[in-house]
């Protein structure tokens, strides 16, 4: 199972997704966007789309920093992802661009798309489902949280997962329960999971870097993609 790099476009912005599906299969398939961490769209986004592809669904890696960009050093992933965080209108009109490029590929069923994020694209994706797009579920794993305070709100149709670390030193305790708040607030179908002795970016060993807060976690990484697989198994019924 492999994958190719998708182009889509957005204001004459072109986008370099990446998109992974079972070629041998015709019929339609549910579909799952993946959210990249603040890296850019990178070869750990890329193979979870290719993961999923080989559990049924056409996965979809997108690109929120245009033409594929991706960065190496902190200073340059804090300089890309930094302008969404702080206009996450523009965040949001790039996510909605990826939603609308993946539901028109022919191999999508358009009614059954779901979306998981990691780090910055576990805002990424929750911020998707904040903006009533037509998303059966979200999942953010060691997600950021915080809501958007320039944004109307809309009704949330999706439904949320977190996958959270308890110990995650960049979302404290009281952020996961005033996102806890915001859900039940909204009567959003929602879960958080929390595994304890766990720090931010648990699923990804090449972010692992003690000093900056971030600690792959194997067990965690297992526990949390079977969560998320028990869940799209859920909402795609």
């Amino acid at each position: 199972m492999d994958g190719s790099i998708y182009r889509y476009y957005q204001h004459n912005q072109e986008y370099h997704g990446f998109l992974a599906y079972d070629k041998k299969h015709k019929e339609p398939r549910p579909g799952v966007i993946i959210a990249h961490d603040w890296s850019g769209c990178n070869q750990f986004a890329q193979n979870k789309a290719i993961q999923l592809a080989k559990m049924g669904y056409v996965g979809f890696a997108l690109d929120l920093y245009g033409l594929g960009q991706t960065g190496s050093t902190k200073e340059e992933k804090m300089a890309l992802m930094d302008p969404l965080v702080h206009d996450r209108r523009l965040l949001q009109s790039r996510l909605l661009a990826a939603f609308d490029a993946l539901i028109k590929i022919p191999e999508v069923d358009n009614h059954r798309i779901a979306a998981i994020g990691y780090c910055f694209g576990g805002l990424c994706v929750l911020d998707l489902a904040r903006s009533g797009a037509a998303v059966k579920g979200v999942v953010s794993f060691h997600g950021l949280l915080g809501r958007p305070k320039e944004l109307d709100s809309h009704d949330i149709s999706a439904k949320i997962l977190v996958l959270h670390g308890y110990d995650d030193p960049m979302v404290k305790s009281e952020q996961v329960i005033a996102f806890c708040d915001e859900m039940t607030a909204s009567g959003v179908d929602w879960q958080v999971q929390m595994y304890g002795h766990t720090m931010h970016a648990f699923t990804n060993p090449e972010a692992h870097d003690p000093a900056f807060g971030t600690v792959y976690d194997a067990a965690s990484d297992r526990r949390s993609w079977l969560a998320m697989t028990n869940f799209l198994h859920e909402i795609f019924v």
